[in-house]
């Protein structure tokens, strides 16, 4: 039996139906499992059964239109049509030795099977993320094989034929079975079986505990609770939205309790969650999709963003403990809740998996393989808790990643029809040589423009979909931007090697006698900024060391993947706030613009990762960028927030600012340390100069 509700527009089944469903859901995560362990189909068609079982449960759950009475009729039809994407891909797994043979000419069958695996996406797609990734779906497939011949200027595209862009539209290495597939049925998924079972085992309840435990006496304690919650959930689920429904029922009323307003409260879990995205080793599926695009080692990512996500949390709790000292707020109230008394209810089930996730990946184990054993470490550890994991659990907790990983698959392996196009029309260099044209060479105006890039687009992608395109379209410009500030130390220092100075000859033969002493850095800058692509480029590669030029690549697609968070935030879409303030009971706007407040992480962050060596492998020259961020970045809270330890006035409050800034300019030590030192007299002179409380 199932009936249709507008909870999350989907379709909820009951009785025979749902445990049937119940129990193939439960072997498609198994069949995952093992395939992970035991690779016994090839890639393609793991890859093509990976998008057809989960169209088929896409159709299943998500009817055709939301908030409709259910009916049989309605199923049956979404059951059709899901069987007929699920058969198509299965055909389409065994056709391509066939259409080679033929010499890449698709057969009848082929032509129907490749018609109903792509329109089925565009249809799911509508379905679970709106009109927007359709619309880009069909514009991309038609600029290729259409109207891409009738543009003008560089974006002119010739066309390639309808049988061509079939055919690329599958089998393609960016395509609907292609590399982002293999991302979304190997780690993704894994990775969000492992997820399920940490909450089936109970570890989400730890979490809160825990950060009852740790954050509830503090000042600002329900606030702080929210920040620590959301942040280790976000180790678990790697989504704004789920960790603001999860988290955001229990923190958000305990925050209304101490005090806090309620777009306030509703702003902080808002914040709070979206910083879970950016919490390994999940990432959200981030940085899974960033290992495949850098080729960067998924551990090394990991071990790369663990700082900076740290960084973008202390952000938000400097703003929940100031709000609290400006208000005057007293801390929680004692529940009897400790360390000892959470880590017996469900510590193990949490701690032992993740330390096990954690120590294989450092090991060199594939992150395939560590999360096998993690999901087993999960259900050995739930026996010393107070939730055991026995046979029932495990069915509900396979059945459960598999249900929360359809929209990321289908959204994964839809995305690819995007993606190929951008790769064959060459869109992503040509994009990417206007940006860095737009922006002058400017490394900021680049952040800027594509800041700007990525609201939009979140204003209709999910942020993995808005990184995956923004990644393609603007990652290798901004890397290579990063790249040129090397090359530049060089001019001004003088140093460049003799090899790179006659390439740089060769592209601005003009600045032939300049290049051969040092240079100002403001010339240098404008001379790098100058020269054309296939000048630059070498001339990169000739200087640029291959740690720096990999640290670069990182920064860059770090930047954009922080960028695209900021749609959960930021109004006019701000969905994590949204959710936040239905909880909160507060306007969602307000909550939007309080949420968008608190997570200036988001922007700051991007910056360091620029200008700085926060992502290099030198962990002396990170801690020391760390160390600096955080003095700086409580700099601004206190700045924006008109208080300290105590409030402050405008002219003040423009000096934190100022010293905060200071705090992390890149490049002087000197300026530094005068930031910290400015902001450490302003903060000593604030809490001496408090007034004396009032006797009673």
């Amino acid at each position: 039996m199932a009936d249709d509700t507008d909870e999350g527009a989907l379709r909820h089944f009951t009785g025979t139906a749902g445990h049937v469903l119940t129990v193939f859901c439960a072997l498609i995560a198994l069949a995952h499992l093992y395939v992970a362990i035991d690779p016994v189909v090839s890639e393609l068609t793991r890859n093509a059964l990976h998008y057809g079982v989960f169209g088929l449960l896409a159709f299943l759950y998500y009817p055709l239109r939301h908030n409709t009475k259910a009916s049989r009729a309605g199923l049956a039809i979404d059951l059709s049509l899901g069987v007929a994407v699920a058969a198509s891909a299965l055909w389409l797994a065994t056709a391509e030795n066939a259409i080679y043979d033929r010499g890449v000419n698709l057969s009848v069958p082929d032509w129907i099977a490749i018609a109903v695996a792509v329109i089925g996406a565009i249809e799911l797609t509508r379905r679970l993320t709106g009109w927007i990734i359709p619309v880009l779906i069909i514009l991309a497939l038609t600029y290729v094989s259409w109207w891409g011949q009738f543009v003008g200027g560089v974006f002119r595209f010739p066309g390639l034929s309808i049988e061509t862009v079939a055919f690329r539209s599958v089998y393609g290495d960016d395509a609907m079975f292609g590399s982002i597939t293999r991302i979304s049925s190997t780690y993704v998924f894994l990775f969000i079986i492992f997820g399920a079972f940490l909450l089936r085992s109970g570890a989400g309840d730890f979490v809160v505990d825990l950060a009852r435990a740790v954050a509830g006496k503090m000042v600002g304690g329900p606030g702080i609770v929210a920040v620590i919650a959301s942040g280790l959930t976000g180790t678990i689920s790697g989504s704004a939205v789920a960790n603001t429904a999860s988290t955001g029922v229990i923190t958000i009323p305990l925050m209304k309790k101490a005090g806090f307003n309620a777009k306030f409260a509703g702003g902080v879990e808002a914040a709070s969650s979206t910083g879970g995205q950016l919490m390994p080793p999940i990432m959200g599926a981030g940085a899974f999709v960033m290992a495949a695009f850098t080729q960067i080692p998924y551990e090394n990512i990991i071990a790369a963003a663990a700082l900076p996500a740290l960084l973008y949390f202390l952000s938000v709790a400097f703003f929940v403990r100031i709000e609290a000292k400006r208000a005057n707020l007293p801390p929680m109230e004692n529940t009897g809740q400790t360390l000892g008394s959470a880590f017996r209810r469900g510590g193990a089930s949490f701690i032992l998996p993740i330390a096990l996730l954690i120590g294989m990946l450092v090991s060199g184990f594939t992150p395939t393989y560590a999360a096998v054993f993690g999901i087993i470490a999960v259900i050995a550890s739930s026996w010393l808790t107070t939730n055991p994991m026995g046979p029932r659990a495990v069915v509900e907790a396979l059945a459960m990643g598999t249900r929360n990983m359809i929209l990321t698959a289908v959204l994964l392996c839809a995305v690819g029809l995007i993606v190929n196009v951008i790769a064959t029309a060459g869109i992503g260099n040509t994009f990417s040589l206007m940006i860095s044209d737009w922006a002058g060479g400017n490394i900021l105006i680049a952040i800027i423009l594509i800041a700007l890039a990525s609201l939009i687009l979140g204003m209709g992608l999910p942020v993995t979909a808005a990184y995956i395109v923004l990644a393609t379209l603007s990652a290798p410009a901004l890397a290579g931007m990063i790249g040129d500030r090397f090359v530049i130390d060089a001019l001004v220092a003088g140093n460049l090697p003799d090899a790179a100075r006659a390439v740089l000859m060769l592209g601005a033969p003009d600045a032939m006698q300049a290049i051969m002493a040092p240079m100002a850095r403001a010339d240098a800058s404008a001379l790098i900024g100058s020269l054309p692509l296939e000048v630059a480029a070498p001339l990169r590669d000739l200087v640029v060391s291959p740690a720096a030029a990999t640290a670069a690549l990182l920064s860059a697609h770090m930047i954009v993947f922080w960028l695209s968070q900021d749609s959960n935030v930021t109004p006019p879409v701000a969905l994590a706030a949204f959710t936040a303030a239905a909880i909160a009971k507060a306007p969602a706007m307000a909550t939007g613009f309080a949420s968008w407040k608190l997570a200036k992480g988001l922007y700051i962050v991007p910056i360091l990762f620029a200008y700085t060596p926060l992502l290099s492998d030198d962990w002396g020259a990170v801690l020391t960028v760390f160390g600096f961020a955080v003095v700086g970045i409580y700099a601004l809270a206190a700045g924006l927030q008109g208080c300290m330890e105590n409030v402050i006035g405008w002219p003040m409050r423009a000096v934190v600012i100022v010293a905060g800034i200071a705090c992390m300019w890149p490049g002087s030590l000197l300026i530094n340390l005068c930031g910290v030192v400015v902001v450490a007299g302003l903060l000593f002179w604030n809490v001496r100069s408090a007034p004396a409380p009032v006797a009673a």
